[in-house]
């Protein structure tokens, strides 16, 4: 007897309908046959596709729990149709030490509702080498807090980590050049014009720190993964070099202009770009990856003028639903939707039980109901943020379910 039997599941590349047998966590049978189960879940014809893996969250925990934490943050992943997320180290401590990521994994255990993995922050090569006991799912560096001296010797430490322990070189990085941004943003520092954010860290600190951090990656024999990419020159960039990249959906949907609507609001690193400058969902083909960069802050930090108030934008329970309503206005096509939210992410993290519906992979799901309408409504989300640029926006599509390891964590069928 099967634990789980999901039933009348339509498949993305694959015609009628099917039922999927779990046990014990894992994908057991994929038929078309009738299975029997002590819990049986009709999805009704919707689409059933390998859960959503968001590789880009800022979850806070801990330290900066008045923005988040992971009990909200994954309740928040789960409601937005994703079953796995990887949480950024740029809390309070850092995670870059031995001792801060245990506590780290600690809290997460006790509090996430969906599976999670940690990035590492850099350090020092013996801490990074004691790090590695507790497997970070990679290393990140943030390119903008960086000079390029300091840049060497990080990605040095990195190689020389990758040589002599279980590291798998992967490194995700933010790209901003440091000096670019130093020198515009000096320019630009007593602006009260919100727009002027978006020039004081301009798309070409972008696009020369993903040159710079190719030149690294390579020369130390690294695994490049890009965070966050919003210029379309560094997106040129990262394509002829076949490095991993990701969007967020803001860089996806908004340009600069969208400062005079939302003021602070829409601030985030990388700023919003210039129309003529931005990635645009076009852009999106079979190698992307969407990654939310989740950032939630409270409402005060994100009210404090241009250059002071904090930059973050909360995407966790839009993302799906402003990608499918692209879908259903034929500007993304439905055979992508799993793999920019789940294969590909699988691939690039090396998440070898995650990224398709096939047996013996784990039973993580999203549940896609592409009629289900509505407008977003920040006070029914769960995440503690209480601000999007979204809210309001009518969509067309939603996850409906979300199932970890074969329970589920999110049911609105």
């Amino acid at each position: 007897m099967l634990d789980l039997v999901i039933k009348n599941s339509k498949l993305i590349g694959k015609n009628g309908e099917y039922n999927i047998g779990v046990d014990e966590g894992k994908i057991k049978e994929i038929t078309k046959e009738n299975l029997k189960a002590d819990n049986v879940i009709d999805i009704k014809s919707n689409y059933l596709l390998s859960g959503f893996i968001d590789p880009h969250v800022h979850f806070r925990d801990p330290g900066l729990t008045a923005k988040e934490n992971f009990k909200t943050g994954s309740l928040a992943a789960a409601h937005g149709g994703f079953a796995t997320v990887i949480d950024m180290p740029n809390t309070l401590p850092k995670t870059n030490t031995y001792k801060a990521l245990k506590e780290k994994m600690d809290i997460a255990s006790k509090k996430s509702c969906v599976n999670f993995y940690l990035q590492a922050g850099h350090n020092d090569l013996d801490e990074m080498c004691r790090m590695m006991e507790l497997n970070p799912i990679s290393f990140k560096v943030f390119m903008d807090l960086e000079t390029d001296e300091s840049l060497e010797e990080i990605f040095s430490n990195l190689g020389q980590l990758k040589d002599n322990t279980s590291y798998n070189g992967l490194v995700a990085t933010h790209c901003e050049k440091r000096s670019i941004v130093s020198e515009k943003t000096e320019e630009l520092k007593d602006s009260n014009d919100p727009i002027d954010y978006s020039y004081a860290r301009p798309y070409t600190s972008e696009d020369e720190s993903v040159k710079q951090t190719i030149e690294l990656a390579s020369k130390n024999n690294l695994r490049l993964h890009i965070c966050h990419l919003s210029s379309k020159n560094a997106l040129n960039i990262a394509r002829k070099n076949n490095i991993s990249y990701e969007f967020t959906p803001h860089h996806l949907l908004l340009d600069n202009s969208a400062f005079n609507t939302y003021g602070t609001m829409v601030k985030t690193n990388p700023p919003l770009r210039p129309e003529d400058k931005r990635v645009k969902i076009s852009d999106i083909d079979e190698n992307s990856i969407i990654g939310t960069d989740h950032a939630p802050h409270t409402l005060d930090e994100k009210q404090k003028g241009v250059f002071t108030s904090s930059p973050g934008i909360p995407s966790l329970e839009t993302v799906v639903s402003l990608l499918l309503t692209e879908v259903n206005k034929g500007n993304l096509d439905l055979n992508l939707i799993e793999r920019i939210f789940s294969t590909n992410a699988a691939k690039v993290f090396d998440l070898k039980t995650k990224g398709e519906i096939a047996v013996g992979k784990d039973a993580d799901f999203t549940v896609l109901d592409l009629n289900r309408e509505g407008k977003f409504d920040i006070t029914t989300f769960q995440t503690k943020a209480e601000y999007s640029p979204f809210d309001g926006w009518e969509y067309k599509g939603a996850p409906v379910m979300t199932i970890v390891a074969g329970k589920v964590v999110f049911d609105n069928v």
